[in-house]
């Protein structure tokens, strides 16, 4: 028997054990244990690396969970994210509504009324489901988040593998995301935004396999992670859309050979959107919304907190927004400021900060490196980053908030800062041969020539 089996065996030997002394703490680990072989599975199907992939993820996974555990043990959330007992209450509502002990709404009349009250309704029956199945116990859909707020880590990996064609490239930046603390910190927790960066990983790989060719599961997985992303932050699923849409056409070469399967699979995933009413529900939401709708909002964030910032400003007409742009830009990717720290919540992220601060020059570096050799195959990317910067430039007006959302742009900022790093990396070898080289052959050196970047 190989190692991997007698693994997983002694790993359900002890869940088992430790399921028959304490029911919730079993719950836990199975939940991990089963979703994570699943996500391991898929590792080995899809990465080029499986082993090195799958150490990263655990890394991911053990950072994760550990910071839930803390969360809960130490009674934390309403410190890191209250969020989590609003989803834990609508969640058991849905719950006994469904088992038939709580209101008399049907579940499609409850789902009308929670769906319209703003964003996050997905979140609301992704609990609900959780505790019809396994029973109200919060830390089961905090496990599952956690889980797949690890699987972003290996998701990044293929994505930056296909992208730049370069594992170093593809382990860097799936390192960053498996480590950088905000990462962990928001992934950790019964909250929206681990599901969120992994969907929009999973979205941004389907639309580079459609860029290569046809493929109806990729339209599948596409669709999916846009109806999921729509349930969770609505208002990112058009950038998402228009993202995707923008890559597959621009990047489309006159040719009629590679632009008829891009613009057939755009036409599969519109009608099967239209099909199950995602058009119609997004239309619906963002129907809603006016500069007037944005202003109210931005200043209630501006006000609520000790981590306002900018309340002046006045985002109702179009010139007031573009105006606040810049501002919004500078709190959005710099704060909470290390030296201006308000409160404990902004304390606590001074390290992440500094870290932070030092991958942005490599952020700039690999930024170039893209828009000047990848732009058309990094065209979603690029697209999506630039449009949800801006809205939350104008939309945010809470350090607090930017810097939790910020997360959703930051997923791939680390893919352009672990370009960054490698072009750094690659310099220092080149010099480290060129100078063998002089001690070897004199002054007459062969000179490095092509850079080999791409050839990785």
């Amino acid at each position: 028997m190989n190692r991997q089996k007698k693994t997983f065996i002694a790993l359900f030997a002890v869940i088992a054990l430790v399921t028959a002394f304490s029911p919730t703490a079993g719950s836990f680990l199975l939940t991990a244990a089963v979703l994570s072989a699943l996500i391991i599975f898929l590792i080995y199907r899809f990465t080029d690396e499986p082993a090195t992939v799958t150490k990263i993820f655990l890394v991911a996974l053990v950072l994760r969970l550990g910071v839930g555990l803390a969360i809960e043990f130490f009674n934390l959330r309403n410190f890191f994210g209250g969020d989590a007992y609003t989803y834990d209450y609508i969640g058991h509502q849905l719950n006994l509504i469904w088992a038939g002990k709580g209101t008399t709404f049907s579940p499609f009349e409850y789902f009308q009324t929670t769906r319209t009250s703003g964003s996050g309704w997905g979140m609301n029956y992704f609990v609900g489901i959780v505790y019809y199945l396994f029973g109200r116990n919060i830390l089961i859909p905090q496990t599952i988040c956690g889980v797949l707020g690890a699987a972003t880590s290996p998701a990044v990996y293929i994505l930056s593998r296909r992208l730049y064609e370069n594992k170093r490239v593809a382990r860097n930046a799936a390192i960053l995301v498996a480590v950088m603390p905000a990462m962990i910190v928001w992934s950790s927790q019964l909250l929206k935004d681990g599901l969120v960066l992994l969907l929009l990983v999973v979205a941004t790989i389907a639309v580079l396999k459609l860029q290569e060719r046809l493929s109806i599961l990729a339209v599948v997985v596409l669709g999916a992670c846009l109806g999921g992303i729509l349930s969770l932050r609505f208002y990112i699923f058009y950038m998402v859309m228009v993202a995707a849409v923008g890559s597959l056409v621009v990047g489309a070469s006159g040719r009629m050979r590679t632009m008829l399967p891009r613009l057939a699979a755009l036409a599969i995933l519109g009608v099967g959107l239209t099909y199950f009413g995602v058009i119609r529900i997004a239309t619906s939401d963002v129907a809603r919304i006016d500069l007037q709708d944005v202003q109210r909002s931005r200043l209630d964030l501006a006000r609520s907190a000790d981590s306002g910032f900018s309340e002046e400003s006045d985002v109702s007409t179009p010139v007031g927004a573009i105006t606040t742009i810049p501002i919004g830009l500078a709190f959005l990717f710099l704060a909470p400021f290390p030296w201006a720290a308000a409160n404990l919540r902004q304390a606590v992220t001074i390290p992440e900060t500094l870290l932070w601060y030092a991958t942005i020059p490599f952020i700039i570096s690999g930024l170039i490196y893209t828009i000047r050799r990848r732009f058309s195959r990094a065209l979603p990317i690029l697209i999506f980053t630039l449009m949800l910067s801006i809205a939350y430039a104008i939309f945010q007006g809470n350090v607090g908030t930017a810097y939790r959302q910020r997360t959703q742009i930051q997923v791939f900022l680390y893919i352009f800062a672990a370009v960054g790093i490698e072009l750094v990396l690659e310099k220092r070898r080149d010099r480290a041969t060129l100078t063998r080289r002089s001690m070897a052959f004199g002054p007459h050196v062969p000179q490095m020539t092509a850079d080999r970047f791409d050839a990785r």
